[in-house]
């Protein structure tokens, strides 16, 4: 009996150990979800809820996570698709609140409303891979873990992104 009950407090102090390691770490990372969530939402209001929602799914899915070697990009791919989720719930709304919130925003330069529009145009695959490359600062490699793909075939969305948005610019 006495065993029984050992037995017990040591899986539950595991369990919170297990908590206190998910949620370090999940801090360690808070920055660079955000920073690849604003780079896809342009909204800091957005950016932090889907980071908010993001920790919220890796937490519900954290059992699911074999290799702890992989939390960083396993975390990374769920903002994305976070982020994702939300670029699909913002064309289904009404624009009218955008168009307030449009004249709200300073006048930004010609130039960086031209990339945005490019960037908008290319196949998404590819805007992945040219936003984690050009706006996060990750290797190929990197990426390559983040998005579950060989690396030779991140080398090559990688190329035909910046092949695509060459010619939208």
């Amino acid at each position: 009996m006495v065993e029984n009950i050992m037995n017990k407090a040591n899986t539950a102090d595991l369990a919170l150990m297990d908590e206190e390691v998910f949620f370090q770490r999940l801090a360690g990372e808070h920055r660079k979800l955000y920073a690849i969530a604003y780079s896809y939402l342009r909204s800091e209001a957005d950016a932090l809820e889907a980071v908010q929602e993001a920790s919220c799914r890796a937490w519900m899915k954290r059992k699911k996570l074999k290799n702890e070697q992989a939390f960083t990009p396993w975390l990374i791919r769920i903002t994305i698709n976070c982020c994702m989720d939300e670029l699909r719930r913002k064309k289904r709304v009404f624009p009218a609140e955008k168009l307030e919130e449009k004249e709200t925003q300073e006048m930004r330069s010609s130039d960086r409303l031209d990339l945005e529009r490019a960037m908008n145009r290319m196949k998404p695959k590819y805007r992945h891979v040219v936003m984690l490359k050009y706006y996060q600062d990750m290797t190929s490699a990197e990426i390559a873990k983040v998005l579950n793909k060989p690396e030779g075939t991140i080398k090559t969305w990688l190329r035909e992104g910046l092949k695509q948005l060459r010619n939208y610019l």
